[in-house]
C-alpha cells in the first residue's frame, strides 16, 4: 500500500511540474481551446446564454491569467500604491469582471461557427520572464490575429494582456482609468467600474 501511495505522489508531482513548465503557447492553447470547446459542448452556451459563457470563461480561462497584474498596470503604479488594500481588492474584482465579460462577448461570436486556431510558438530565450504569444482565429475564410502577453510565474506562464483588433487592453484602459482617477480619485474609478458592470449585467 505504501509503495502505491509513493508512486501516486510521484506521478502527481511530475504532472504538476509538467503543467508549471508548459510553454507559453501551450498554456494559451489550453486556455483558449478549452474554453471554446466547453462553450460549443454546452447547449445553453451554444444557444447564446451569456451568463453560461461568462461562467465558462471564469472556470476555463481565468486560471491561466494574472488579472491582478493587469489591474495594477492599468491603474498605474502611483495610484495603485496609494490605494488601500480594500480599494485594491475592489479594483481587482471589478476590473476582472469587466475583462471576463469582454472576453466572453468576443468568444460568444464563435459559438456556432466552424472555427480553428493557430498558436505560434513564442521565441522565449532561457530565463525569459515575459513574452508574447501570437494566435490566429480562422473562421469562414477570415484570419483574425489575437496576441497574448505572458509572464512566467511560480505557477507557470500566465496571460496578463490581450491584443484584439490592434489594441492592447491595458493601454486602452490606462487612459480611461487615468481620466477617472483625475476626476474622482480611486473611489471614483471604483464607482465607474461598478456602474459599468451593473449596466452590462442588465
Amino acid at each position: 500500500m505504501k509503495r502505491y501511495l509513493i508512486a501516486f505522489l510521484a506521478a502527481a508531482f511530475v504532472s504538476g511540474t509538467a503543467f508549471a513548465q508548459a510553454s507559453p503557447d501551450s498554456a494559451v492553447k489550453t486556455a483558449v481551446e478549452g474554453t471554446v470547446n466547453a462553450m460549443k459542448a454546452d447547449p445553453q452556451a451554444k444557444g447564446g446564454d451569456m451568463a453560461k459563457i461568462t461562467g465558462l470563461v471564469q472556470t476555463r480561462f481565468v486560471p491561466y491569467t494574472d488579472f491582478l497584474r493587469t489591474t495594477r498596470i492599468a491603474v498605474g503604479q502611483q495610484a495603485w500604491s496609494t490605494a488601500t488594500p480594500e480599494q485594491q481588492k475592489q479594483l481587482f474584482e471589478q476590473f476582472q469582471l469587466l475583462l471576463v465579460r469582454t472576453y466572453a462577448a468576443s468568444l460568444s461570436q464563435l459559438r456556432s461557427q466552424d472555427v480553428s486556431f493557430k498558436f505560434v510558438p513564442a521565441p522565449t530565450p532561457a530565463g525569459a520572464k515575459d513574452t508574447v504569444v501570437q494566435t490566429h482565429v480562422i473562421s469562414n475564410g477570415d484570419d483574425q490575429g489575437i496576441d497574448y502577453r505572458m509572464e512566467k510565474t511560480a505557477d507557470g506562464w500566465k496571460i496578463y494582456d490581450i491584443n484584439m483588433m490592434g489594441a492592447w487592453l491595458i493601454q486602452v484602459y490606462q487612459h480611461q482609468f487615468a481620466d477617472q482617477i483625475a476626476k474622482g480619485g480611486i473611489d471614483g474609478l471604483i464607482k465607474f467600474l461598478t456602474e459599468h458592470n451593473a449596466r452590462s449585467a442588465g
